[in-house]
């Protein structure tokens, strides 16, 4: 299993040197500050999509940046940039394959959708012409350009063979690195168009030099009169079951025109060292003054295990680091078991040190066999600059910007595999993302990223056209606190004008924090210029036991969401809010009123959003499942977010799982602690007082009987009496049906007491045996 330190590792240049970062674990970089999409206002991304033009994908700008030269399927685009970033065609050049180069390219057994002529390279000859490269139907070719006319000055056939991938022009000279034949078989990195003493040369054929890469840039040092290429390859130096890819940076010097006998125009200066898959590479030179020595390389690279797939890490690497390693030990390659040791034996040469096209043959084959450096190159800091484990970057480009307060930021922006753009600025504790931006409106493959300094542009080429972004859009903030939170080091709070500005257009009593974004300290002393953006809110009109649904839109995503309630809290038995931050509750009496959307950033609060919940007037018979809330928008400030679903309240759909979800809080609100027992205080209490009613007549019931049958008087006879009415049941019936002498009088008063000797009382037949008491007078 590889690690990132592996993968950022073992690679050499042309001697090859290894580059390595550490491992993905434990690192981690910041999530975006601001979140836009293409179409967000204050934001502007411009589309540059001529007609008939597919697979805009390769870009060179002029030396005054003023033109920008496109390749693209079939055809060379010259295009106007201007200062505020539209893109202008100028003109456009038609370099279509004939229909005997289709036939033939067919015949090699592609598909007719990799046959057009897709233009690779281009770049800039000299101040009159350009050069450019294109596929041709799997016949490369290569043609002059005139840059003042824009017309075709002729094609030459072949001048190499291959696909030209990274490309470095030197006083006319190509130094590219590419494959020798259409089936990719033959890989090298040669130079052309050489005059005078110069002489065409290549690399050699000895096994080993390359395996199977896949080139990605090249930069030329001037003090160091070397070319530099970056590419990916299979490593044969590790001995693992599957075949390991590492990065490598190889070098070989300008001054190089081969060996006298040995190497005979073949590379007596290149050497490799590894780093892991690399994806794209950039260079940012030194600032004015510094040594060249401190040039710094980032590159973009990614794992060859699925365990790591989608993952991505920056690294940059310092030019004295890749020196010393070229001057250290090299690797040597036994021929007869195809593996390689390290040489312990004397060191007769140094490769890759320029001049030795005059040494002698002893030390020819001494470099020819020793060409892959023995250290890797670690990183800047022995770090990782960037690790995103979310994102897969495709490109990056870098620049240095001065801050306001005079000191130097990196600021890098990265295209995903998806097509959005990253702008990160490199602090001392680490990468902040300040802002992600959608480049196009829906996400596609970017393959190629361009940055202009002087026009202050992103220029990405897609296959559908090409982006102009702005480097910085300072007016995007609309307050201090957002201004300095954003840590832009294009950007700062004017005191003056109260905005956010460039800083380029005043660098006096400017408020910025890069390092902190620390609110408090830049924004609060100057109270007359600290302002904050008003909250937006809303009136939300709802029917009781109505599930609402309240948004927040937050455009930091590195703000905490809270809410607060005015004189109540927000408890969990009652509330849920969600990882977007907002809040879910059921609407009853007591949740109505108001609620604060508030941003937690470096210690300051800012309320965002204010809903005020309110009950409609005319309720009605609630349905079964929740309905949405009708909603009256009041008023609408600041910068909301820049997804349409977060302005506003919306309700969740009513499907089974999240009805199942809001009716849990029914549940947990009715066993809640806070709420009012008005109503169950009035059931209680009613109930009560029924209970003590009933028990008072029950009493009052048996004292009086217990009395009656205390001073009621008993005869001799009564018993007597009692056996004889069981013997005259028949007579009784016959009394109780009306035929006993006064049966036709009515009953006396409740509870047995009767008026005559012969009347009955309805009580009395409730006795246990069913027989009549007798009762006296």
């Amino acid at each position: 299993m590889s690690s990132m330190s592996e993968r950022c590792s073992q690679g050499n240049i042309f001697h090859f040197v290894v580059f390595k970062c550490r491992s993905f674990s434990g690192y981690n970089f910041s999530l975006c500050e601001f979140c836009v999409v293409a179409d967000s206002p204050g934001r502007p991304v411009g589309l540059f999509t001529p007609p008939d033009v597919y697979n805009s994908t390769t870009l060179l700008l002029s030396e005054d940046e003023e033109t920008l030269f496109v390749g693209a399927r079939d055809a060379l685009l010259s295009v106007n940039v201007s200062q505020r970033g539209g893109l202008v065609l100028n003109q456009k050049l038609d370099w279509s394959p004939t229909e005997k180069d289709l036939n033939d390219c067919s015949m090699k057994g592609k598909k007719k959708t990799d046959c057009p002529n897709f233009v690779r390279v281009l770049q800039v000859l000299n101040s009159t012409h350009m050069y450019a490269c294109g596929t041709f139907a799997f016949s490369p070719r290569c043609t002059y350009i005139s840059i003042k006319c824009f017309i075709f000055i002729f094609s030459c056939i072949k001048v190499y063979s291959g696909f030209c991938v990274p490309l470095c022009v030197l006083d006319g000279e190509l130094y590219t690195g590419t494959v020798a034949d259409y089936r990719g078989n033959r890989p090298i990195i040669s130079r052309h168009l050489s005059e005078g003493e110069h002489v065409d040369v290549k690399l050699d054929d000895t096994m080993g030099w390359l395996e199977d890469p896949t080139f990605i840039s090249s930069t030329f040092i001037p003090s160091e009169e070397k070319v530099y290429f970056f590419f990916s390859e299979l490593a044969g130096e590790y001995d693992f079951i599957n075949k390991f890819t590492v990065s490598r940076i190889a070098q070989v010097c300008t001054s190089d025109v081969g060996g006298q006998r040995t190497l005979q125009r073949r590379w007596t200066t290149f050497t490799k060292l590894p780093y892991n898959v690399l994806q794209d590479m950039t260079t940012l030179h030194p600032p004015e003054g510094a040594s060249e020595d401190d040039t710094l390389f980032y590159g973009i690279f990614s794992s060859q295990w699925s365990v790591n797939s989608g993952r991505s890490a920056v690294c940059a690497f310092r030019l004295r680091a890749i020196k010393d390693v070229f001057s250290g030990n090299y690797k040597y390659l036994n021929r007869d078991t195809v593996k390689w040791s390290t040489r312990v034996q004397e060191k007769i040469a140094n490769p890759g040190e320029c001049g030795l096209h005059n040494a002698s043959d002893n030390t020819l084959r001494f470099v020819k066999e020793n060409f892959l450096a023995d250290e890797s190159i670690l990183p800047v800091n022995q770090e990782l600059t960037i690790v995103s484990p979310d994102h897969q970057y495709s490109n990056i480009a870098a620049q240095r910007v001065r801050a306001a307060g005079g000191k130097d930021y990196t600021v890098l922006y990265l295209l995903t595999e998806t097509g959005y753009l990253h702008k990160a600025v490199l602090l001392d504790k680490g990468a902040h993302i300040i802002e992600e931006i959608q480049v196009f409106t829906k996400p596609q493959p970017v393959k190629n990223l361009l940055l202009s300094v002087t026009k202050g542009l992103v220029l990405v080429g897609t296959s559908e056209g090409i982006a102009s972004v702005p480097v910085s859009n300072c007016s995007y903030y609309s307050s201090c606190a957002e201004c300095v939170l954003a840590r832009d080091p294009f950007c700062g709070w004017d005191l003056s004008r109260r905005a956010c500005v460039d800083i380029d257009s005043v660098r006096e009593n400017v408020g910025q924090d890069v390092e902190g974004g620390n609110v408090s300290e830049v924004c609060k002393p100057r109270l007359r210029s600290f302002s904050l953006k008003s909250p937006a809110s809303e009136l939300v009109y709802v029917s009781l036991n109505e599930v609402v649904h309240l948004r927040c839109p937050a455009a930091s995503h590195l703000a905490q969401l809270h809410w607060e309630r005015l004189n109540s809290q927000i408890s969990p038995k009652i509330y849920m809010q969600h990882e977007d931050g907002s809040l879910s509750f059921l609407a009853t009496p007591s949740t109505l009123g108001q609620y604060l959307c508030q941003a937690v950033e470096n210690g300051f609060t800012q309320t965002l959003y204010v809903y005020q919940v309110r009950q409609k007037s005319n309720p009605t018979v609630q349905p079964s499942t929740p309905s949405r809330p009708q909603i009256t928008r009041t008023s609408e400030s600041g910068r909301g977010s820049t997804d349409a679903t977060t302005k506003g309240v919306t309700t969740p759909q009513t499907k089974d799982e999240t009805v199942r979800k809001y009716m849990d809080i029914r549940e947990r609100q009715l066993l809640a602690k806070n709420p009012s027992y008005l109503q169950e205080l009035v059931v209680v209490s009613v109930l009560l007082a029924l209970c003590i009613s009933a028990l008072l007549t029950i009493a009052l019931f048996s004292f009086r009987q217990r009395c009656h049958i205390r001073t009621a008087p008993h005869s001799p006879g009564s018993r007597r009496d009692a056996e004889r009415a069981g013997e005259d049941v028949s007579h009784e019936r016959e009394a109780l049906k009306g035929n006993a002498p006064g049966a036709g009088k009515q009953n006396g008063h409740a509870h047995g007491v009767a008026k005559s000797p012969n009347s009955l009382s309805n009580g009395a037949l409730n006795g246990s045996n069913g027989h009549l008491p007798n009762t006296p007078i």
